[in-house]
């Protein structure tokens, strides 16, 4: 499965608080290790006393004082929390989110604008030799989490005949809410009682998902990172899981070790955003320029979208409309 490599530090460096003037995020745990290298790559360019960039992890020691002279919080744990929290508190204390979920868009302004900037994909995964097959359809996936197929030879006669085990990760999980949503195609399916919740998403080390029925939602992309990309650890990695295709379109391109194209260009592929206050985001101020700076299309200067390779090196695909705008009154639950 590759060799594992210390990501980027999580969180602002131990004893470091950003300062007052810095760029501070929260939110998802998709992408937070590449915001974490994004924030070392991008701080390391930054002149002294101008913004810098931090993100904190989604999950860690709380509650957390994200810049000097802020509101003392809850750490946001994934995208729903952390667009709460974009909401709740001024730039003094945060000033961006990460969401790997859908924008609730508008074509007039609203309070909250949401810049796309990478693709990934939600896919399922089940244990490498146990008894899960290597493809699903939509409608047997669908079948296993409303639990009106419960064995594998319900969905199959030439399968085994022992009861299979769906998992979803925590009720916060972006994940689990992308991956609900593309089984339901496009309204998210309500788990039956069979299912049970509760690992932490992309996390394929939980003891409870090292069983030969389990099927349990897994990030395409974080999967790429954590396997092919050097970033797994010990506890972040898939463990005995590998993804699996559906509808016959495999999930993972193998000749590349990266995303199928194909596979995320389905339901059940995803945009990955950055949201904002759309006043500070589009403000003349310095911290409107210095967010664009950051954020921005490459041909703006945007360092985000001016590094692909930084996207393609955590394991998702790049996208055309990289740094453009979307009004959004919310974002999808």
């Amino acid at each position: 499965m590759g060799v594992l490599a210390p990501a980027a530090v999580a969180d602002p460096p131990i004893g470091v608080v950003p300062a007052a003037i810095d760029l501070v995020g929260v939110g998802a745990d998709t992408t937070q290790g590449f915001m974490n290298q994004t924030s070392n790559d991008y701080d390391a360019t930054v002149m002294p006393g101008q913004p810098r960039l931090f993100s904190w992890d989604a999950t860690g020691p709380s509650p957390i004082t994200p810049k000097t002279g802020s509101t003392s919080i809850a750490r946001p744990d994934g995208t729903l929390a952390g667009f709460s929290a974009l909401g709740l508190y001024t730039a003094s204390t945060v000033d961006y989110l990460r969401s790997a979920r859908q924008p609730v868009t508008d074509l007039n302004p609203q309070p909250y604008l949401f810049v796309p900037f990478a693709r990934d994909a939600v896919t399922w995964a089940a244990k490498a030799g146990g008894h899960a097959p290597a493809n699903l359809s939509t409608n047997q996936l669908r079948s296993i989490y409303q639990c009106t197929a419960t064995t594998w030879s319900q969905l199959d006669p030439s399968w085994i005949n022992t009861t299979i085990k769906p998992v979803l990760p925590q009720l916060n999980s972006d994940t689990r809410a992308a991956f609900l949503k593309a089984i339901g195609g496009g309204t998210a399916v309500t788990p039956g009682a069979c299912v049970t919740s509760g690992p932490r998403n992309d996390r394929g080390t939980d003891p409870l998902l090292n069983d030969d029925d389990v099927v349990f939602p897994y990030s395409v992309g974080v999967y790429v990172d954590q396997v092919y990309r050097g970033h797994g650890t010990a506890v972040e990695s898939p463990g005995p899981l590998t993804v699996r295709a559906v509808n016959a379109i495999a999930s993972l391109d193998s000749a590349t070790n990266s995303i199928n194209p194909a596979f995320a260009a389905t339901v059940y592929g995803r945009v990955l955003w950055h949201g904002f206050r759309t006043a500070e985001y589009t403000a003349t101020t310095a911290r409107g320029i210095a967010l664009r700076k950051v954020f921005g299309t490459a041909s703006s200067s945007g360092w985000i979208c001016g590094h692909p390779a930084v996207i393609t090196g955590y394991g998702f695909l790049t996208v055309p409309t990289c740094g453009t705008s979307a009004y959004a009154t919310g974002i999808s639950p």
